[in-house]
């Protein structure tokens, strides 16, 4: 699959992309700003400089969507939480944080960091507006600047789950109650009524005349909706995968293959003719390490018949792994975390077994079938 992000960098060792729906909203934004509001507050201006000044402007915001998920992050890393990267998108931005928060206390101060970075900045802003009113480009660029951070510290309060007055929401009840599973699930339903309310207001707009504006609250109460419902999803495949090991669904015949197997043998003789999507490589009668499809389609076509099993396998001991009593959840975090579509399974230093993510979601049927 084709990566559907464009890596920018890293601030603070965070991965930092853009997604490809990036582009559309910062050419909507521009030319909103270029077209209706710097020609309306401004209407002296040369044509290029509404345009100019558009683009810093749209540029200027997308940095304070960074810098209000950079409070997330720093918030997250000082409990230790990891944050596996931050991405700007047609909503704006997202910090995907990688484990659960570990108190009430952690999640409420994580959610609450992007809201407050947001209206820091609609201050500074604020104050920048009046230092500059004497040079328009620069006061234009502050008043609009604070205006749409102190929206987005207010829309992100709103206590609809994915938004950060959700998460406020779940860490309060998750205080109260002690449970976070339950508090999640209250709190992604409430999630989806709000996106659902959103959904509503968006579709009379449209019916009144804002075509447009309509458009845009019914998409944005649609994305809420998804991603609150995804939530929901998550809570129950835990409670189904809760009690149940690795073991119980581990493929306990994994093929092995010998490390000077060449890479156009591994595929003709071993993956054309099964459904194997992992092997384990041994060499003197010991695994020493796994080769996966991955792995082998990293490697030019016209090197498969000179390159081996051994030459391009991850090393066992570099590889991320899994124990025959750990949970099937705690697994699947693990595989989702790492990026990986399975794991070995290891008894006292022995592979004994492969877990894949095929299985776990197949075993999740079946436990569905049957509850």
């Amino acid at each position: 699959m084709a990566q559907q992000r464009i890596p920018l960098g890293r601030i603070l060792g965070i991965p930092i992309g853009l997604d490809f729906s990036w582009f559309l909203i910062f050419t909507l934004l521009t030319w909103m700003l270029a077209g209706s509001y710097y020609p309306a507050a401004f209407p002296d201006w040369p044509h290029g400089l509404y345009w100019l000044m558009g683009a810093i402007t749209a540029l200027a915001f997308f940095a304070s969507v960074l810098l209000h998920e950079l409070g997330h992050s720093v918030m997250a890393m000082r409990y230790r939480v990891r944050v596996r990267r931050i991405t700007l998108h047609i909503f704006g931005g997202i910090a995907e944080i990688a484990d659960e928060s570990p108190t009430p206390k952690a999640e409420f101060l994580i959610a609450l960091a992007g809201p407050l970075v947001s209206l820091a900045l609609a201050l500074v802003s604020y104050l920048l507006q009046h230092w500059t009113a004497h040079i328009e480009p620069l006061a234009g660029l502050f008043k609009y600047l604070g205006y749409i951070n102190l929206t987005l510290a207010l829309f992100n309060l709103l206590p609809g789950y994915p938004l950060d007055g959700g998460r406020l929401f779940r860490a309060v009840l998750w205080a109260m109650t002690g449970n976070l599973r339950g508090a999640t699930r209250i709190a992604a339903t409430t999630g989806r009524g709000f996106a659902f309310l959103l959904i509503l207001i968006g579709a009379w707009q449209s019916l009144s005349g804002n075509l447009g504006g309509g458009l845009w609250i019914v998409f944005i109460g649609w994305f809420l909706d998804n991603a609150a419902k995804s939530q929901l999803q998550e809570v129950a495949f835990r409670d189904l995968l809760s009690g149940h090991p690795v073991v119980q669904v581990m493929n306990p015949s994994c093929p092995t293959v010998s490390a000077t197997l060449s890479l156009q043998q591994l595929v003709d003789d071993y993956i054309l003719t099964g459904h194997q999507r992992c092997f384990l490589v041994h060499e003197s009668d010991r695994v020493t390490g796994l080769v996966t499809p991955q792995r082998i389609r990293a490697v030019p076509r016209s090197e498969w018949s000179r390159q081996t099993a051994g030459q391009v396998m991850l090393p066992l001991a570099q590889a991320q792994s899994t124990t025959p009593n750990e949970s099937l959840w705690q697994a699947l975090q693990r595989m989702d975390r790492d990026g990986v579509n399975q794991l070995p399974v290891v008894r006292q230093g022995q592979v004994i077994g492969m877990l894949s993510r095929e299985d776990v979601i197949s075993y999740l049927r079946t436990l569905a079938d049957w509850s």
